[in-house]
């Protein structure tokens, strides 16, 4: 495993403070976990010596810090890859990720992804879990994604979203005329036979909650605002399944067997059916600020693909049968 070595010294404004809680100060940029961590293995020494959390610092004192990176992250490469970035800051930053791509390293996607560009873009995010991912989007749903530059601004967005204080909200476009706005209380866990997918899982499954809107209703085809309170994986495309309206060219989830085919237009249906990936995008993300409290916002229009697909939609319901 690579180190970068650190020398500090504990200023005298911690005098009497927790050793984990001193350095955590002045390495604001790791959690207080990972210094705790850091100090139990020894990689953290006060004076040259080992200490605990717990010890009490008199200020001062010199400390070294040999930085341990993600050996995982290293096996990684940097690619030139573009993200398209709509907001930076020095905490944070927001992509508005493209279709076809992946947004962590896995079978069958080793390069090509997300994180191989932020180490391009960002190559001090290599010492961050996950390249500072705090959430991610399936390789064909479009949309704002958000990014830390530091472990305590991953850390206090991962909580957020575990608190359910992250606002995300999704368009999609789905088969079948949604009548009624609903909320989808279903838990989701993996498939009971096919491990690739998830399913509906009212054993194993953990709790999932969509709440969906119809913004337009057409002959065959319902164009939806889809709020996420949870996030789990494939949760709005498990829960659209579900709901007997999967979204237009899902191929994992998209029930063949209601698709109307047959009444389609020759247009239409060469549009819907071939599709190339699922017509599901994040177009609104909203969080507390972790370091300037503030509450932020980002709003991102429909990608091309998906605009020219409901402009034929809306073109071939408005011609009278």
């Amino acid at each position: 495993m690579k180190e970068n070595k650190l020398e500090l010294i504990i200023p005298m404004k911690s005098i009497g403070k927790r050793a984990d809680i001193a350095l955590q100060d002045l390495m604001s940029t790791y959690s207080r976990a990972k210094v705790q961590a850091w100090i139990k293995s020894g990689y953290i020494l006060l004076e040259s010596k080992k200490i605990s959390s717990k010890d009490i610092v008199m200020g001062g004192e010199r400390v070294s810090v040999d930085v341990q990176q993600d050996e995982k992250i290293l096996q990684f490469e940097a690619e030139n890859i573009p993200l398209n970035i709509i907001y930076e800051d020095e905490n944070l930053f927001v992509i508005n990720k493209d279709k076809n791509m992946v947004v962590h390293p896995g079978a069958g996607n080793w390069s090509g992804t997300i994180l191989n560009a932020i180490l391009s873009h960002f190559p001090e995010n290599k010492s961050l879990p996950r390249c500072g991912i705090v959430h991610r989007l399936d390789k064909d749903t479009t949309g704002l994604m958000v990014v830390a530059k530091d472990e305590v601004t991953q850390s206090n967005l991962v909580k957020q979203l575990q608190s359910k204080k992250v606002f995300r909200e999704y368009r999609a476009i789905v088969w079948g005329q949604v009548l009624v706005n609903k909320s989808i209380d279903l838990p989701i866990g993996r498939h009971p036979s096919v491990r690739t997918k998830m399913a509906i899982n009212k054993n194993n499954g953990k709790n999932a909650v969509t709440h969906y809107e119809v913004l337009e209703r057409f002959v065959m085809h319902s164009y939806l605002k889809c709020k996420l309170e949870t996030g789990r994986t494939h949760q709005i495309r498990v829960h659209m399944n579900n709901n007997t309206s999967p979204i237009v060219g899902d191929q994992t989830y998209g029930l063949k067997k209601i698709i109307p085919t047959k009444e389609l237009s020759l247009a239409l249906k060469e549009a819907t059916i071939n599709f190339p990936r699922q017509a599901l995008h994040s177009s609104s993300l909203g969080l507390i600020h972790p370091k300037t409290k503030r509450d932020m916002r980002w709003d991102i229009d429909l990608p091309e693909d998906m605009k020219s697909l409901l402009d034929l939609i809306r073109y071939e319901s408005s011609i009278p049968s």
